[in-house]
């Protein structure tokens, strides 16, 4: 690439991402040399100029794109000269061209593509007769038509010659560039998304009910709706329509006007202005409107696409940084019925030391049996936590794990449910099968439960990202783009905490800067062989890993209890001769300095630079010595859930519960209240002020208390609310209103009993709700 190409797009970037051009132009060389995005941003900020992880998350993404559209320009420019059409003004226009979109329109007419009727009307000598009438309206079509009668062309009569200059006209109309992105900008900010249920398949398609008769502004949709509205009509219970505006009639209209304006022609009454007219009416119907309703279609998917990645990414750090239990000896529980519930015990290390399978529960039924087995594991391996997966038979399990701690009141144990989402992937995995070779799958399952419990971090890193579930309709967007999203998560969340080399699975040191699983397999061999590594500096003995990983590694690992203490913290081994510096200047033994707040704090950071680190740098290295290897994780802490609240069945609206947050979407939040189907909280329902994204107010891992608005057991739907004065409306009253999610609308309710909805409480993000809130006003 050019170095004026290259600047072009360090330009461009640093205008979208908030920066200067030589910071994007930096970080750019810096990628380009194999660095990664969580090592340019903690350990390369004087290069870049402090660019933070999100600003080079989206520089990464933004080059891609950009590169792929300059590869893209350079590949129709030299396709369209290879024809010998291309002109000067339009080369100027392509390199003008700052989307693939806006490429692909002015390529459009150069394509390579199938005979067309277009085409064939060229070749039998036509076009001259569709010039003829648009330079003359004043001549009668037909009468012209009848000079361009050839039988042997193929053209049998006048109309069959009109036919073809027609077939020209749109073809030439519908492949005009400006006229395209004209039309394109006016139907997007206008366009209206219309879904109808298939006739025949209301029934099959209940659960797209919400759309069988539903219009909404494509500019406006949110992306969990329109993601949902494709998944109707993928599964063929749905059909969608662009519609040009609310009033569709005038907005074909205003469309079949444009193309005319474009074309030069006016009707005035003319001979042939009724013709050119229709001609343009079925270039903007036939041609143009179902262009651009694919079109239009695929960028709204691809936005509504990057906002559920973005969702499931933002759900998946949270579950990634959850609070850590720490090093604790855990109980693991997986329950199930017929099955029974299989139990593993980890010790502090997350070492297995035993498991058993229990029946307490039907057909078995024997409850006593396993409260006995329970004790003894804990009582013999010291447990101080039980963890049990919230699948089937949770509460059930949740009720045995009650009575065990009332059994044990000496070990002081305590109980928390946890997500199980992904342990069953876990135990069938190649990962699995190696950590445990002898060990039967349906315990894998237990085990993970345990660990995740102690550590979430270092065990979901073994799970493929997707297989967790805390995403928006995830399964309907690019599983590329999401796999490569989410993996880029995980390896943000992986770099900010840290890793301890000497007890790391290898999935988890995968996830580090720099090392690929390969590198990180020889580092567990490397340890297993020779025994715990005792200096950072020890890593370049690893089959493979040299000086260019260790300097995107070596900074992410901690050695505790290691020759270096520096090892243990996050300062880079590049940046010791600092510390040394520190060391020299105040006289005080490193030892005596790490830890020692009051004394770190007093030091300038503009004291110890050089050519190399600068202040941002030192005040980093002035942190870890003040809180070396510090966790950025929240304090652990569990939600207690109701007793005697155990199914759905068992709720009754005005209940105030305590709960989880399991998952975050655009429209609002879901909450674990321990009925194995989690609440819906609306986002107008999730505080007492407006919320425009619920991340704002609440995150996966969450403890809440809600209160129960509605349940609606035959849809295993269950509405929920934040603020806690809320009053569910009269059933009488509640209509057949309902959001994206299928539970009715919060904000269609009063709080406090009657009348109009609570004067605070935001609009529901619903075309329904909006429309009803219009009829009222008016």
């Amino acid at each position: 690439m050019s170095p004026a190409l290259a600047r072009k797009i360090s330009q461009t970037i640093a205008e979208e991402i908030g920066a200067k051009p030589e910071q994007a132009s930096a970080a750019i060389a810096l990628l380009d040399e194999g660095a990664t995005v969580p090592f340019i941003a903690r350990y390369r900020k004087e290069v870049t100029g402090g660019l933070d992880d999100t600003q080079l998350r989206n520089l990464e993404v933004r080059l891609v794109y950009l590169r792929e559209l300059e590869e893209r320009r350079a590949a129709i420019l030299s396709s369209i000269e290879e024809q010998g059409k291309l002109t000067d003004a339009l080369r100027a226009d392509i390199e003008a061209a700052d989307s693939k979109a806006r490429l692909e329109d002015l390529y459009l007419p150069y394509k390579q593509k199938r005979r067309t009727r277009a085409q064939i009307a060229r070749e039998a000598g036509l076009e001259p007769l569709a010039d003829g009438l648009i330079e003359d309206p004043s001549r009668v079509p037909e009468e012209f038509a009848a000079q361009f009668v050839d039988a042997d062309k193929g053209v049998a009569d006048a109309k069959a010659a009109l036919e073809g200059a027609r077939a020209i006209l749109i073809e030439r109309w519908g492949e005009d560039a400006a006229l395209i992105g004209e039309l394109r900008e006016w139907l997007w900010a206008n366009g209206v998304i219309r879904a109808k249920v298939v006739e025949g398949k209301e029934a099959a398609g209940e659960k797209f009910r919400d759309y069988f008769d539903h219009a909404e502004p494509l500019a406006k949709i949110p992306s969990h709706r329109l993601l949902a509205l494709l998944r109707g009509r993928r599964e063929e219970f749905l059909t969608l329509d662009l519609e040009p505006g609310s009033d569709a009639e005038a907005g074909h209209l205003y469309a079949e006007g444009r193309v005319a304006l474009r074309a030069g022609i006016r009707d005035q009454g003319r001979a042939a202005d009724t013709w050119l007219r229709n001609a343009c009416r079925l270039a903007w119907k036939a041609k143009l409107h179902l262009h651009l309703l694919i079109d239009l279609f695929a960028q709204a998917r691809e936005q509504a696409e990057a906002e559920a990645i973005a969702v499931f990414g933002d759900n998946l750090k949270d579950l990634l940084l959850a609070a850590p239990a720490g090093p604790k000896a855990v109980l693991g529980l997986d329950p199930g019925l017929r099955t029974g519930v299989k139990v593993a015990v980890v010790d502090a290390t997350g070492k297995l030391v035993a498991t058993d399978t229990i029946y307490p529960h039907e057909p078995r039924r024997q409850w006593d049996q396993s409260l006995a087995a329970l004790r003894k594991l804990c009582q013999a391996h010291g447990v101080q936590l039980v963890a049990i997966g919230n699948g089937t038979a949770s509460r059930e399990t949740d009720k045995l794990a009650g009575d065990l701690l009332k059994l044990c009141p000496e070990l002081k144990m305590q109980k928390i449910v946890v997500s199980e989402a992904g342990a069953s992937v876990y135990s069938a995995s190649e990962l699995a099968a190696k950590e445990f070779p002898g060990l039967d799958v349906s315990l894998r399952g237990a085990v993970s439960i345990a660990r995740r419990l102690q550590d979430p971090l270092a065990e979901l890193v073994k799970i493929e990202p997707k297989a967790i579930g805390v995403g928006q309709y995830q399964h309907d967007v690019d599983q590329y783009r999401l796999a490569r999203a989410l993996d880029a998560r995980v390896e943000d969340c992986v770099n900010a905490v840290g890793v301890h080399v000497n007890t790391a699975s290898s999935a988890l040191l995968a996830r580090v800067s720099g090392l690929s699983s390969s590198v990180a397999e020889n580092i567990v061999a490397h340890r297993d062989a020779n025994g715990p590594f005792r200096r950072r500096k020890d890593l370049l003995k690893v089959p493979r890993l040299g000086e260019k990983t260790f300097e995107q590694c070596a900074g992410f690992l901690r050695i505790a209890d290691g020759d270096e203490p520096l090892d243990a913290s996050g300062v880079h081994p590049e940046a010791y001769p600092v510390v040394e510096r520190i060391v020299q200047a105040t006289g005080k033994p490193i030892q005596a300095m790490i830890g020692d707040s009051g004394f770190v704090r007093t030091l300038k950071p503009a004291q110890f630079t050089d050519e190399r680190f600068g202040e941002p740098t030192v005040r980093d290295i002035l942190k870890e010595l003040e809180k070396p290897g510090r966790d950025p994780r929240p304090e652990f802490k569990a939600a207690q859930f109701a007793d005697g609240v155990e199914d759905i069945k068992d709720l009754r609206e005005g209940m105030i519960l305590e709960g989880v947050v399991s998952n975050v979407a655009a429209f609002g939040a879901f909450v674990d209240i321990g009925v194995h189907q989690d609440g819906l909280i609306h986002i107008s329902a999730l505080s007492d002020r407006f919320v425009k994204d619920p991340r704002e107010v609440v995150k996966a891992g969450d403890i809440v208390k809600v209160k129960v608005l509605e349940v609606d057991v035959a849809r295993k739907r269950i509405a929920l609310t934040r603020r806690l004065d809320d009053t569910p409306a009269p059933r009488q009253e509640r209509g057949g209103e309902r959001n994206a999610a299928g539970t009715r609308d919060p904000a269609r309710r009063n709080p406090r009993g009657g009348g109009a909805p609570k004067p605070s409480a935001p609009p529901a993000d619903n075309a329904l709700a909006q429309a009803f809130a219009r009829a009222r006003r008016s």
